[in-house]
């Protein structure tokens, strides 16, 4: 190797070494970076995640007491029916051979059978919402056969682990937010939890209904959901970062900034805390300069997400 390209190369590994130092040192001051806020008065909201779907709370298969074939359906997909309301008309299977058979005699004789063998009417037994319409005029269908699916009401089916079910109450407000429209947010509120547990992938779960407030015209049954229910709510209080907050053994405490930059420490008493925000109950007002980490440079963590299936749980923020 020649004399020239010994110290190219003995510039080139101390540039890169340069530049790896710079590197870390950039980064160490990165993380140690703070910054100075203050309390604000807002609200800290505790709930617990999980995801659910869409379905009806009673589903009713209406199937026909004769078998035949069905010679007019009166409802689509989507309509309201009232209990007594006729939905569909069939002939039994006699009915029908005779009307057919009819049709090749004339008029006269086809209208005469069609009044002495009335159609057989297809009756709602509740009220409630089509959501499926399983067969069409002209089709024969047994007794055995659904022609027709009702629902009473659309809920949410959500599955909470054993963990988490003890944070679970009649009546709790819940937020829910469907996977296929992101930008759609319903309110909700706990409206049974079932009392017998089962086992989904080694995991004892329960099913808890979450009632929607409204029912938004694109719920569907079968939809994904996200569903918050809260925990605990305090609202209009003072409240600070979470990365704010400092423990040493029982103690709380931040870190104030002062005249002339000085930093000292201030004992506090936390309420509240969702992992984001946290609720001061004494130690702090709006006129304070807390001191906290600025997490805005560090690599973001990706989220293990909040199914009831996954190992570790979080409290969340809304």
């Amino acid at each position: 190797m020649t004399r020239n390209k010994i110290i190219l190369v003995g510039v080139f590994v101390l540039v890169t070494v340069a530049l790896y130092i710079h590197s870390q040192r950039t980064g160490s001051q990165s993380k140690n970076k703070t910054t100075v806020i203050t309390p604000v008065i807002g609200d800290v909201i505790v709930t617990v995640t999980t995801t659910g779907i869409v379905e009806p709370q009673n589903r009713l298969e209406i199937k026909p007491s004769i078998s035949g074939r069905v010679e007019s359906i009166l409802v689509r997909e989507g309509d309201m029916v009232k209990q007594g309301d006729v939905l569909a008309w069939m002939s039994s299977i006699e009915r029908a051979a005779l009307v057919d058979a009819a049709h090749s005699q004339g008029t006269e004789v086809l209208e005469y059978w069609q009044e002495v063998y009335k159609k057989t009417p297809i009756i709602s037994p509740i009220d409630g919402e089509v959501i499926v319409r399983a067969i069409e005029p002209g089709q024969t269908v047994t007794t055995a056969d659904a022609i027709l699916v009702l629902s009473d009401r659309l809920i949410i089916n959500a599955q909470f682990d054993e963990t988490d079910i003890g944070r679970v109450r009649l009546g709790q407000e819940a937020f829910i937010t469907l996977d296929a429209y992101p930008e759609v947010k319903m309110e909700g509120a706990v409206d049974h939890i079932a009392y017998e547990s089962q086992i989904v992938n080694n995991v004892t779960i329960y099913e808890v209904d979450i009632l929607p407030k409204e029912m938004p015209e694109i719920l569907r049954s079968g939809m994904s959901v996200t569903v918050d229910v809260v925990e605990e709510t305090a609202k209009g209080v003072v409240t600070i970062p979470s990365g704010a907050i400092e423990y040493d053994g029982d103690k709380v405490y931040v870190m104030l900034q002062q005249k002339r930059g000085k930093a000292v420490e201030r004992d506090i008493q936390a309420g509240l805390n969702n992992d984001k925000s946290v609720e001061v109950i004494s130690g702090l007002t709006t006129d304070d300069k807390v001191i906290t980490k600025d997490n805005s440079l560090l690599p973001k963590q990706k989220s293990l997400g909040t199914n009831p299936f996954m190992p570790s749980r979080r409290r969340n923020n809304r």
